[in-house]
């Protein structure tokens, strides 16, 4: 399954890509490179600095082995069985239950929990929680979401340039169409682009659940976190951050979600138990 997953990861990357030179031409080659620079040196600055950012977002202070000693017994547990280095420990202040990990490579990578899944889980389950997180952490997981972030973003600048072509008269050669059709364009284009980002989004979190359950040789106790998750997030939904990071928690962590799936930053939770109960070690 994580090999088909990866390949389905490899095509929508290639059919963002795709959907990137095609829109990209109708500006040209100095267009599509200014849009590039643009958009990747935001991107670039995001991905180093990604773990400051995101735990800053989540007023995450870094966990005391002395206040939280079973958190780190089992991020060093966790981190022997994958083989990769011991990440920083953090604690997220609030009781909505969820975790995530960050931070550009396995040499410079941090775990975080909230308060809240401390409470709901046992020791097992939470234990297949870190190993889904650094097996977001092994398999470069950000780097990848940085990448897919990277060519959406071009393609939204480049779609709002044609929004401003159309408002502003168009163009009338013969490849760029009339005001109308720009401005379909610059509506349709970065809605088919996050589509594809979420899909990318969602092969990864099914990787993840794979690995961390091989991690620790045990699917259920990562099925049965994530429905415990699932249905305390419906009572204590996270009441700080940013919609647009949802994708880094193990579950979405805010009360709001899209009702169709293409919207989705993770997949539906019911598919993956499915999946994770019917994983043979």
């Amino acid at each position: 399954m994580t090999i088909k997953n990866q390949v389905k990861t490899a095509v929508l990357l290639a059919m963002l890509t795709a959907l990137l030179l095609w829109i990209g031409s109708f500006f040209g080659r100095n267009g599509l490179i200014f849009a590039a620079i643009f958009v990747g040196l935001m991107n670039i600055g995001s991905y180093w600095f990604s773990d400051k950012i995101v735990l800053w977002m989540y007023r995450a202070k870094e966990a005391k082995q002395t206040e939280y000693p079973k958190l780190h017994r089992i991020v060093k547990e966790v981190a022997k069985l994958s083989g990769l280095p011991m990440p920083k420990v953090y604690v997220i202040p609030t009781n909505s239950p969820n975790a995530f990990a960050t931070g550009r490579n396995p040499s410079h990578a941090a775990v975080a929990a909230t308060e809240g899944i401390m409470k709901i889980l046992d020791e097992d389950e939470l234990k297949g929680v870190i190993a889904h997180e650094f097996a977001h952490i092994k398999n470069r997981d950000i780097l990848i979401s940085t990448v897919a972030g990277t060519i959406a973003g071009i393609i939204s600048y480049i779609a709002n340039m044609f929004m401003w072509s159309a408002m502003f008269g168009g163009r009338d050669d013969d490849r760029g169409g009339n005001a109308i059709g720009l401005l379909l364009l610059a509506i349709i284009t970065p809605i088919i682009a996050s589509i594809i980002q979420l899909a990318i989004s969602r092969s990864r979190e099914y990787i993840a659940d794979e690995t961390g359950a091989k991690f620790v040789k045990n699917g259920n106790s990562l099925a049965d976190a994530l429905e415990k998750i699932e249905k305390n997030v419906g009572i204590n939904p996270m009441r700080f951050g940013n919609q647009s990071t949802a994708h880094l928690f193990i579950s979405n962590p805010f009360r709001g979600q899209a009702f169709i799936k293409l919207f989705l930053s993770h997949p539906p939770t019911q598919e993956r138990t499915r999946r994770l109960r019917g994983m043979k070690f």
